[in-house]
């Protein structure tokens, strides 16, 4: 089982984060007492966010062969995420983390990010997603890692990151911080981009099952992992889930 070298006092006061790879690991630490996302302002709704311009792409691997996702990402780029809740605009920096954005984007234009769910949401702390919803797919990513990124930005409120079950474990999986999360800094968890629009979408994100099994209520990855979106459709039937990503202007 994976897990990231804690001391005793940050073993007893940290819950298990986020985990990419093998069926059988554990979370890596969390604190359970993160700040609770900021208040909304006492002012009228914002405006519901309107689809971007998709751009154009080229010809570009499969989802189902990581050895074909390869390309290198811009040193900027936008991606638009379709999800149950509404549209969420991740805007990426590519010099904060290039092996992570180069990642996420072949990913994104390879269309990996349909019907992907929100499994594991820790109100006040972040919302975790990232295993394909076919078992087949997910199989093929799990031992797909890339080098990690030194950490150069912070894990503050509606930064993306990669979940990790260690180092040089990251695949597939994805974290927004709903807080300020920068303890997660000095762990290795490395940001390369953030939310720039929908915000509020993205807290809204259903987080009633809480943390995964065992530790919690919530999904256990490792039937997610062999099961897929059929385990979670049955147990877990008000997850909220992406429904596509696109990379817009």
């Amino acid at each position: 089982m994976k897990t990231l070298k804690l001391n005793l006092f940050a073993v007893l006061s940290l819950l298990g984060l986020i985990v990419a790879g093998c069926s059988n690991e554990s979370s890596a630490p969390v604190a359970t007492n993160a700040p609770a996302p900021a208040p909304a302002a006492a002012t009228a709704p914002a405006a519901a966010a309107t689809p971007a311009t998709p751009v154009p792409q080229t010809a570009t691997g499969s989802f189902d062969d990581p050895s074909s996702l390869t390309a290198t990402a811009p040193d900027d780029f936008k991606v638009q995420f379709d999800t149950t809740k509404g549209l969420v605009t991740v805007e990426v920096t590519r010099s904060l983390a290039p092996n992570g954005a180069d990642r996420f984007y072949n990913l994104v234009r390879s269309g990996y990010f349909k019907d992907i769910a929100f499994f594991r949401v820790i109100p006040g702390f972040m919302c975790q997603f990232g295993i394909h919803g076919d078992p087949a797919v997910a199989a093929k990513w799990r031992d797909a890692n890339i080098t990690d990124d030194p950490v150069k930005g912070s894990n503050t409120r509606g930064t993306i990151t990669f979940a990790t079950a260690g180092p040089n474990t990251r695949s597939t999986q994805f974290f927004i911080n709903f807080g300020d999360n920068t303890s997660l800094d000095g762990q290795g968890f490395a940001p390369f981009g953030k939310v720039t629009e929908g915000m509020d979408v993205v807290d809204k994100i259903n987080g009633e099952y809480g943390e995964g099994a065992p530790q919690g209520n919530g999904p256990d990855q490792g039937r997610v992992q062999g099961e897929g979106n059929a385990y979670l459709k049955q147990n877990f039937p008000n997850l909220d889930y992406i429904k596509s990503a696109t990379i817009v202007q």
